[in-house]
């Protein structure tokens, strides 16, 4: 079943095309690579289906919903959460009450149900000590918590920007079993920003590529590596 699809998305910034005529669907249970090189449109292109972005044309649709020009509050709410590239916690606040966030903000839960169910997915994560400050929190620990609180949300389709960033190997096949098992468990249609291929190879089914805004491959890892226009735009020699 779709999740998401966008239809011909377009964002121009005055003369520059970040995003040009970009169609593509996010089925539930999937883990979707996006992946091109710096400047291909990447995070401009989850600002849109996430709303904190609005097209300069073209649609998106979840659920077989329209949902173009709804601002980004009312999509967090129907079920479209997402991670930032530029990790910001809240550091006034515990790791507890960084992922109470979503489900007071968006779900519009009382904090003792909000911290119940932030209580749970920090265990689903096995992310402990939930009173400390988030200054004192490790990079796998504080990339844990950025995923607690999208969860929080309770979404359907989650995008997650470069969340293995700054992780050691160890940390990272552990996200990237962590991301494999909500997928499953929740049913979650998940899109994955990633410059290391290894993780793209590894974690997801399919992939779309991105240059100038524009998707010039879609298919299984394996399949888009070889493609001569991705090599030639991002992958280099190391296919």
């Amino acid at each position: 079943m779709t999740t998401l699809r966008t239809e011909g998305l377009t964002r121009r910034f005055q003369g520059l095309v970040a995003v040009k005529d970009l169609s593509f669907h996010l089925d539930a249970g999937e883990i979707l690579g996006i992946i091109g090189p710096n400047g291909a449109g990447k995070t401009t292109f989850i600002n849109l289906v996430s709303g904190i972005t609005m097209p300069s044309s073209g649609r998106v649709e979840y659920k077989g919903r329209d949902i173009t020009y709804m601002p980004a509050h009312e999509r967090a709410r129907i079920g479209i959460a997402r991670t930032y590239q530029l990790i910001h916690p809240l550091e006034n606040l515990t790791v507890i009450e960084n992922v109470m966030i979503g489900s007071v903000f968006s779900r519009g839960k009382s904090l003792k149900e909000a911290r119940r169910s932030a209580e749970a997915i920090c265990a689903e994560l096995e992310l402990d000590r939930l009173d400390r400050d988030t200054a004192k929190l490790s990079m796998l620990e504080i990339k844990k918590m950025e995923i607690a609180r999208a969860l929080a949300n309770e979404p359907e389709a989650l995008f997650l920007d470069e969340v293995m960033a700054g992780l050691n190997s160890d940390e990272t096949k552990q996200v990237i079993g962590t991301v494999q098992r909500i997928a499953a468990e929740r049913n979650l249609a998940v899109g994955v920003v990633e410059h290391v291929m290894g993780v793209i190879r590894e974690l997801t089914q399919r992939v779309i590529v991105l240059e100038a805004g524009e998707l010039i491959a879609e298919g299984p890892y394996e399949k888009v590596s070889k493609d001569p226009r991705v090599i030639e735009a991002y992958l280099g020699g190391a296919a």
